[in-house]
Order: C-alpha cells, then sequence, then structure tokens
C-alpha cells in the first residue's frame, strides 16, 4: 500500500502545456490558419463519410476504406486540435496527468490505426488490379470488418504499454512541457530518471508498426506497377494509375511528415530548433486530414460527380 502511494506521488497531478516555444508572440496567428484547416478537415471529411454511407453505390471495399479513413481523420484531429486553439489562443494550457495519457493514447493509437487503413487500402488495390475477377469474393464486407477489428486491435495492443511506460517514472516536480498535445516522448523527457527503455520501446513499435506497413506497402505497390504496366490497353492503364495515384498522395502526404517528426525527436534534438519540431508534429496531426478529402473528392471521379446530389441522397437515406 505505501509503495503503491510513493508511487502515485512521483506523478505530477497536472501538466502544462506551453504551445510553441520560441514563438509565443506569434502564438494568435499561427492558431488562425490552424482553426481554418482544422473547420476544412472536418467538413471535408464529415462530406466524405455522409457521401459513402448514403450512397449504396459506394459500398465498395474501396469506398469502404476511405470512409474509415476520413473516420480516423476525424478522430485524430479532433483529439488534438481544440486543446491546441486553446493554448494557442487563450494560454488555457492545463492539462491532468491522466488526461494527458489519455490524449497521448489517442493520438498515437489512431495514427496506428489509420496506417492499418492505408495497408488495406494498398492490399484492396493490389487485390482489384491483380485479381480482378475474385476481387468481391476475396473482399466482402465481412473480411472488411475483420481488417478493421484487427487494424483496431493492433493499435491498442502496441500503444498501451506507452502508459505503464510512463507512470513508472519519477517526475521530480517536472510538469511544463513546450507542445500543444501530449505526446509519448515529450511526456517521458519530463521524467527525471533514465528513459532509455521509453525510447527503445518507442522505436520499436514505430519500426515494427508503421515502418512493416510503409514496407509492405512499398511491396503491394511494386506488384501493381508490375501488373498495371502489363496491361494491353493504355487506357486500362492509365485509369488503373489514376485510382493508384490518389491512394500514392495520401500515403505521402500521411508518412513523410510524421517520419520526420519522429526522426528528429529521436536524433536532431541539437540539430533541429524545438519550434521547428513542434510545428511540424502540429502539421502531421492537421495536413492528411485536411488533404485526403481534396485528393480522393478532386480525384475520384465516382465521388466527385456524387458531391451535388448529396443533399438528395441524404434526403432519401433518412
Amino acid at each position: 500500500m505505501l509503495a503503491s502511494n510513493i508511487s502515485e506521488d512521483r506523478l505530477p497531478a497536472t501538466l502544462f502545456l506551453t504551445g510553441i516555444p520560441g514563438l509565443e508572440w506569434a502564438h494568435v496567428w499561427i492558431a488562425i490558419p490552424f482553426c481554418a484547416m482544422y473547420l476544412v478537415a472536418l467538413a471535408g471529411n464529415a462530406t466524405l463519410i455522409l457521401v459513402i454511407v448514403t450512397d449504396s453505390a459506394l459500398h465498395a471495399p474501396m469506398y469502404l476504406f476511405l470512409g474509415l479513413l476520413s473516420l480516423t481523420d476525424l478522430t485524430l484531429s479532433s483529439t488534438t486540435v481544440p486543446k491546441m486553439l486553446a493554448i494557442l489562443w487563450f494560454q488555457a494550457g492545463e492539462i491532468s496527468f491522466d488526461g494527458c495519457l489519455a490524449q497521448m493514447f489517442c493520438v498515437h493509437s489512431i495514427y496506428a490505426l489509420e496506417s492499418s487503413v492505408l495497408l488495406a487500402m494498398a492490399f484492396d488495390r493490389y487485390v482489384a488490379i491483380c485479381n480482378p475477377l475474385r476481387y468481391t469474393t476475396i473482399l466482402n464486407h465481412a473480411v472488411i470488418g475483420r481488417i478493421g477489428l484487427v487494424g483496431i486491435f493492433r493499435s491498442i495492443a502496441v500503444v498501451s504499454p506507452f502508459i505503464f511506460l510512463l507512470r513508472r517514472l519519477p517526475y521530480c516536480q517536472h510538469h511544463v512541457m513546450a507542445h500543444t498535445y501530449c505526446e509519448h516522448m515529450g511526456i517521458a523527457r519530463l521524467a527525471c530518471a533514465n528513459i532509455t527503455v521509453n525510447i527503445v520501446y518507442g522505436l520499436t513499435v514505430a519500426l515494427l508498426a508503421v515502418g512493416l506497413d510503409s514496407v509492405l506497402i512499398a511491396v503491394s505497390y511494386g506488384f501493381i506497377l508490375h501488373a498495371v504496366f502489363r496491361l494491353p490497353s493504355q487506357d486500362a492503364r492509365r485509369k488503373a494509375l489514376s485510382t493508384c495515384g490518389s491512394h500514392l498522395g495520401v500515403i505521402l502526404v500521411f508518412y513523410i511528415p510524421a517520419f520526420f517528426s519522429f526522426l528528429t525527436h529521436r536524433f536532431g534534438q541539437h540539430r533541429v530548433p524545438r519550434h521547428v519540431h513542434i510545428f511540424l508534429a502540429n502539421l502531421y496531426v492537421l495536413v492528411p486530414p485536411v488533404l485526403n478529402p481534396i485528393i480522393y473528392g478532386a480525384r475520384t471521379k465516382e465521388i466527385r460527380s456524387r458531391l451535388p446530389r448529396l443533399p438528395h441522397l441524404w434526403k432519401v437515406s433518412v
């Protein structure tokens, strides 16, 4: 019992998020484009979900995965941006330690889930192009549901240890964190103890979860491109490449900012200014949710053609 109380006493009751260090004078102005991007993300992803849900013709695997991607984007941005704006506009940086852990868990688990969705979308394109005759048989609704459940289970399983790794550390009254939202290494660096285990486990999760997903996506696209360039019709090749182009754009928007933020956080602490790292960390929870619906809405004919009919489809579904 005594050991338990001592362990709890080592944890701060609250943490204080200071925003973007070195740019405090510009917080009010930085928040304006962040707020605009968040509103665009909300509108774009909600519209995509409504179009897919209300039109039965879009209940094919490709669009169901896209709807799941939009849902994860909405959740990721809504988990971080409202608090981010409160910090930048009103200096409302106080957050309970347990609340900070909850936000950290949501950010990392949703990010891992989104990586799983992108991998599933790459598999969808692989089956559609390399094995089109069995497409609906292989990717039926039951299989899609199991893929979603596996992605959720994996993200929770790999991120949950972060909570226990952070709660075991002493913080020696350190409670001020230079960030706009809570993430694993930002919290761990407040500790007054060795955090090697946190660093190693965080790197392992990044390499075996997100890193492995990106490798598998690259392999699947190797097979896809090999199959596409063997198609006899130039029109068929162009259509296949156009469909894959949207997905590749989403993949690049998702992985490039995240990997840059991850690598600078662990290996570029003294080379990359802190305000640059924090600013990029904010962008990687904002840019993909903003651009994903724009990329798919602009490049996917089936979705673009249904946008003007959305009010009618909504009335019919209701």
